[in-house]
């Protein structure tokens, strides 16, 4: 009979943790290369949402600073891709809940918490394989953004610092996802947070502007961390966008920085404590 041998250095445990993190990471992209369905499932919808509102809607929004709707259509679509950038991300938390959820019911997350292998192990692979599908989302919705119209007006490190925003939201909210995944019993939650993505989602400034909306709701929407983070994006961008003379909206970046980090450090510690809690 064998017996492990745990690692017993800080610089051990860190090697370890990396390692199973890493081969959680491998298992969860191989298992999306056997079934890719969902991911394209997921790449097309969010094609299609950019076509309707860009082609079927956007001739009858009004831009920002503009009198008047259908003349702006060409600029509404610069002003939408930020804008469906981030919907993108968020969209992904459904996926991430479904995915941890649908480990917990086969037992697979049973069968990983009896092997020797480290306890951050399971949640740091799901959040880096969920992280580099983001990646490429991303890099579907910018071809898409291209192929409707949609330019980076910016210089190039204006460019990439509004691309890592969109990945730090991503990230803060794979981490909303682990955590509701590991509570939420049933394919019925796993529907609930679905579709509560779309209310969270259109309550930003991704479609229109919050200028737009009722006094108490377009305050609602600049408070939404979505919304920091799009008006941010599309300073960087060059695109069009609203001023508002908010404090929220006069510190966007500041904020598209602040709202994911501490996203993070809330639902970061609580997945792992909730998985660890697991069973007992």
């Amino acid at each position: 009979m064998t017996t492990s041998v745990l690692p017993q250095t800080a610089t051990d445990r860190l090697r370890w943790a990396v390692a199973d993190g890493w081969t959680v990471t491998r298992r969860d992209l191989a298992h999306w290369v056997r079934q890719p369905g969902p991911v394209i499932f997921s790449l097309l919808f969010s094609v299609m949402i950019v076509l309707m509102f860009g082609y079927l809607f956007g001739g009858a929004m009004a831009m920002p600073g503009r009198a008047g709707g259908g003349q702006a259509s060409g600029d509404y679509r610069e002003f939408l891709m930020p804008g469906m950038f981030v919907m993108t991300m968020l969209f992904g938390v459904g996926e991430t809940v479904s995915a941890v959820t649908a480990d917990a019911r086969k037992g697979v997350t049973d069968r990983f918490r009896a092997m020797p292998m480290a306890p951050s192990a399971v949640v740091v692979g799901r959040g880096t394989a969920d992280m580099l599908n983001a990646i490429l989302v991303l890099l579907v919705m910018i071809a898409c953004g291209f192929a409707v119209g949609w330019r980076a007006h910016g210089g190039v490190p204006e460019t990439v610092l509004a691309f890592v925003l969109v990945l730090l939201l991503r990230f803060a909210l794979i981490w909303i996802g682990i955590y509701l995944g590991l509570i939420i019993k049933g394919e019925e939650g796993v529907t609930m947070v679905q579709t509560l993505e779309f209310p969270l989602g259109f309550l930003s400034s991704a479609f229109v502007a919050p200028s737009t909306m009722p006094g108490w709701l377009g305050a609602v929407a600049e408070w939404n961390p979505l919304s920091s983070t799009i008006l941010a994006t599309r300073e960087l961008f060059g695109n069009p966008g609203w001023g508002g003379d908010s404090w929220i909206t006069q510190h966007a970046l500041l904020m598209a920085i602040v709202w994911p980090l501490l996203l993070v450090a809330i639902f970061f510690p609580l997945a792992v404590r909730r998985y660890a809690a697991l069973g007992r």
